[in-house]
């Protein structure tokens, strides 16, 4: 089955690198990345960043939904090319009339888009980290970043356009080669350290951008085993305008809560109380905003990273109903342990770790941390549904670029392991619509 399932896949890439569509979409991705540093001069905000500042961070948005949008297009087009034509030209039959079973044609079907997809998103990235080296051209006083022009327009010119499939596959390596190159040689043509223009945390953007080209293939396999070229590329759209917002309209049903306030700065009252896990242990924490919610000594009190209060750092306790002034009930044999407001003066807040034993709290208070004065309540519907649309937020780490957050490592392994398990849900989803599809 393994060995059918690679024999399926390689006939499919070939077969997806031979359709005129794909060489001509990456190339049209490649000219509007181009486009884009001239266009995109209208952001009329200059904070620095890490990575990019001013104008460029409308250049890596606009340059990312376009590798988004044009890697999404290309999905279902490839899908639909190697799936749903085969099975109108009933050219599929020289494949389901040998001792191969089906699921083994699906697997080998996506196995073989995606490493065709994979290959043009690569392009495409490079594409789009050439324009962010160059950088935008705000004034007519700029000048063009000539290592970039010359690398660039070499690696697609050089071997000639007589067979689009070759052209892909050399540009695969080519490209990307003709970047490394380029970090190296400055904008006046004399050597530079391979990282002063290197982007990291946009790179790690592009690669949670690559496992959502991966999830929208997946789907688009599932839809080509029953429907048209067109319908395919109708719910491909349709799939991705909801992950889009699934937020607005499931995710904030999910999870059911208001914040009060956020953190700004978040200090341990005495050096042992660090850990926020002692009984007695305080927290000073100064709050960016006038809280929304009456807060005052005795509320119970919540924290954790999202505005909608999921993923607390808090878990669910009894409120304390006694005199926060008392202290020696405070921690008295048979009070419930929780996390209160000790004392509160305007931005300045106070919270304190009561009970006869202290709350188990997963970390202490940091900046940035929501404020709650209850826990988070679930919808299950809502949630049921927010889990199975393929949220495409999860996937788009732009505005951490752009804010500049560092992008934990262990996120985006996060994110490859919520697509692999999109990945496997749709495939099975193709699987049952393909087992007892007519293709005769």
């Amino acid at each position: 089955m393994l060995l059918q399932t690679f024999i399926i896949a390689r006939n499919t890439l070939v077969e997806s690198l031979r359709q005129p569509i794909f060489f001509v979409l990456i190339i049209a991705s490649g000219l509007m990345q181009a486009l884009n540093t001239a266009i995109s001069a209208f952001s009329m905000g200059y904070t620095e960043t890490s990575e990019v500042h001013g104008d460029n961070k409308m250049l890596l948005d606009v340059g990312m939904a376009t590798v988004f949008v044009m890697g999404m297009v290309l999905a279902a087009f490839q899908a639909t090319a190697v799936i749903s034509r085969e099975i109108e030209d009933k050219t599929i039959l020289t494949i389901v009339s040998k001792p191969i079973a089906r699921p083994t044609v699906i697997f080998g079907k996506y196995l073989g888009v995606s490493i065709a997809i994979i290959m043009a998103t690569l392009i495409m990235v490079t594409f789009m980290m050439f324009g962010i080296r160059h950088e935008v051209m705000t004034r007519a006083s700029d000048t063009m970043d000539m290592p970039v022009v010359v690398f660039s327009m070499s690696a697609v010119i050089i071997y000639g356009w007589s067979f689009s499939q070759i052209a892909v596959v050399l540009m695969t390596p080519l490209v990307p080669l003709a970047y490394i190159i380029t970090l190296m040689i400055s904008k006046g043509w004399t050597f530079q350290a391979i990282g002063t223009d290197f982007k990291p945390q946009i790179l790690l953007a592009c690669l949670s951008l690559g496992f959502a080209m991966l999830v929208l293939t997946a789907i688009a396999v599932a839809a080509s085993t029953r429907l048209s070229q067109v319908m395919t590329l109708v719910i491909c759209m349709g799939v991705f305008v909801m992950g889009l917002l699934s937020n607005h309209f499931l995710g904030k049903r999910a999870f059911l809560n208001d914040f009060a306030a956020i953190v700004e700065t978040a200090e341990p009252d005495r050096s042992e109380f660090e850990d926020f896990r002692a009984v007695g242990a305080r927290y000073n924490l100064t709050l960016n905003n006038f809280p929304d919610q009456s807060l005052a000594p005795g509320t119970p009190i919540y924290y954790g990273p999202s505005p909608q209060g999921i993923g607390m750092a808090v878990p669910k306790f009894t409120p304390y109903e006694g005199d926060p002034a008392d202290e020696r009930l405070l921690t008295a044999n048979g009070t419930p342990s929780g996390i209160m407001v000790k004392s509160i003066d305007r931005k300045t807040l106070t919270i304190e770790n009561i009970g006869a034993r202290s709350l188990a709290v997963e970390r202490p208070p940091r900046e940035g941390d929501y404020i709650f004065t209850q826990p988070t309540r679930i919808n299950p519907l809502a949630l049921s549904a927010w889990s199975v649309v393929p949220n495409m937020h999860f996937f788009w780490l732009l505005d951490a670029v752009s804010q500049n957050r560092t992008i934990p490592t262990s996120h985006v392994v996060r994110i490859g392991v919520y697509s692999v398990m999109q990945i496997g849900a749709f495939l099975a989803l193709a699987v049952i619509l393909f087992q007892r599809r007519d293709v005769g």
